[in-house]
This record gives structure tokens, sequence and C-alpha cells, in this order.
């Protein structure tokens, strides 16, 4: 969806849902070639993992996603699973109404942004899937203090329980300052993975 959005504009795809849904598919089968490939450059070039963003897919409904969108993020992760690399899976934004379709994507890692709970998508998706974030990259992260950030990515991980991965929610700001990226990895390195029980 979010390569779909660059390509065509975000409010013109979004209108073509409504206006001609055969167009978003056929624009979706391009995008999936064309991002197949560069995942295959990448695998064989030796990458170990792939990252899948796909910022815009919170932007269309739980309907739209799963009549549109997820099939073709599936197709795409099994794709790079047959490629021999593993998925870390990012949708910008509030996934909630869409954590049950990540959940069943199959990808290796799930990394949620701030506005979707992670105790909430670790009900929704099960003990086994590996979560990453997601505190607050504005709020917390940059204009936290590093006590605030240990104790909400304390909070995060409590929430995951123990197949979790230490992460803000999105992109660090430019202007955070160093000692609070520093508490995420303090903390990363303190704690055991079995520290939490699963809520």
């Amino acid at each position: 969806m979010a390569e779909a959005a660059d390509l065509r504009g975000i409010n013109t795809v979004m209108l073509d849902f409504y206006d001609d849904p055969q167009f978003v598919r056929d624009l979706f089968e391009f995008v999936l070639e064309m991002e197949l490939r560069f995942a295959k450059a990448q695998i064989d070039a030796g990458v170990d993992i792939i990252g899948i963003g796909d910022a815009a897919a919170s932007l269309v409904g739980p309907d739209f996603y799963n009549e549109f969108i997820w099939p073709y993020e599936k197709r795409m992760i099994d794709a790079v699973h047959e490629m021999g690399a593993l998925v870390r899976l990012h949708i910008c934004g509030n996934t909630r109404p869409i954590l049950d379709g990540m959940g069943r994507l199959g990808a290796d890692i799930v990394d949620l942004d701030s506005l979707a709970p992670l105790d909430e998508a670790r009900q929704t998706m099960g003990p086994d899937q590996v979560l990453l974030g997601n505190i607050d990259p504005v709020r917390v992260l940059r204009d936290g203090t590093p006590e605030s950030v240990r104790q909400a990515i304390a909070a995060c991980h409590q929430q995951a329980g123990p197949r979790y991965i230490v992460a803000p929610g999105c992109e660090v700001p430019r202007e955070t300052p160093p000692d609070n990226l520093r508490a995420l990895t303090e903390y990363a390195r303190s704690t055991k993975p079995d520290a939490t029980a699963s809520c």
C-alpha cells in the first residue's frame, strides 16, 4: 500500500479503491513484483532479514485491508521466506483494527507503532509471535528522560511477554537525547528474555 501510494498519490489511490478496484489490484501486482526483485537482490547480497514497511496500510480500514492489502503482504512475506530470509513487518499508525490480519501474515517479527497496545497485539497474535516496539518515539523517547524511557520500555516488555524485542514504536526523531537511546540498550542488555510472564 505504501509503495502504491508513493506511485499513485495517497488521495488518488484511496479513491481508486472505490472507482477502479481492478486497477488497485493491478498496481499491487506491479508493486509486489518490483519489491520481490529488490528483496532478492538484498538476499543475494547476504542479508538475513528483510524489513517490510507498509506505512499507509493502517489508513484504509480493516475491510479494504483484508480484501486488498493483506493478500499481497502475505504473498510478499511467503516469497521472502522462500528466498531464505526472515521478515520484520512494520505498519505505521493505529493498527489496532488490523492486528489479527497482521498476526496471520507469518512475519517473524511484528514491529508495532505506539498507537497499537502490545497487550492487545499479544492477545490477538498469540504467545509465539515475536513483537517489537512500541514506546512513543516523540513523547517518551525524544521528550522523556532516561528513567521515563526505562519505565516505558519495561511496561512494553511486561505487556508483550518474553517473545519481545526492545525498540521504539517508529522512527527515532533526530533530536532524541543519546542518554535516552542508551536507556533502551541498557534495558535490553540487562533484562533476560524470560524475565516477565506473558500477558
